[in-house]
């Protein structure tokens, strides 16, 4: 005897689905401005390396050695660069999901989301739960 299937895995109809990718879409716009928010942050952090490193006389008449500026820009500016990558890639995952193209990438987008706790981790886990019904592919198969 087949096993009863919840409805939040298994929608009753097209629109229900359809409700549920714009939700997600929307979700993705909002976790991808967060991400780049947040990794906004290390601007600061960027900003104090650089000048430990152009101008060591504004700490005081001790300051700190050179490598410390230089970990601090390097650090602060990976933090910027990924988190800004991902978040635009986050949000475009959004317009794809939104226009019902590009499901490899937002599969793939969703799973890098999964790592990235706690909001990114249940928009990545809920976002693989749709896309890989198979009434999610043929709408995506259907405005192709």
């Amino acid at each position: 005897m087949p096993e009863a299937v919840p409805p939040l895995i298994q929608p009753a109809s097209a629109s229900a689905e359809a409700d549920q990718l714009r939700l997600i879409s929307i979700f993705h716009y909002i976790v991808g401005g967060l991400h780049v928010l947040g990794s906004s942050f290390a601007i600061i952090h960027f900003g104090l390396g650089v000048l430990m490193i152009l101008r060591p006389g504004m700490f005081g008449n001790n300051p700190p050695p050179p490598f410390v500026g230089v970990i601090l820009a390097f650090v602060g500016g990976a933090i910027i660069i990924c988190g800004w990558t991902i978040g635009i890639c986050t949000i475009c995952s959004g317009r794809c999901i939104q226009r019902r193209v590009r499901r490899t990438f937002s599969i793939v987008m969703a799973a890098i989301n999964c790592a990235l706790f706690p909001l990114g981790t249940a928009l990545g886990v809920f976002t693989l739960m749709v896309l890989m019904r198979d009434s999610v592919r043929r709408l995506y198969g259907a405005s192709v």
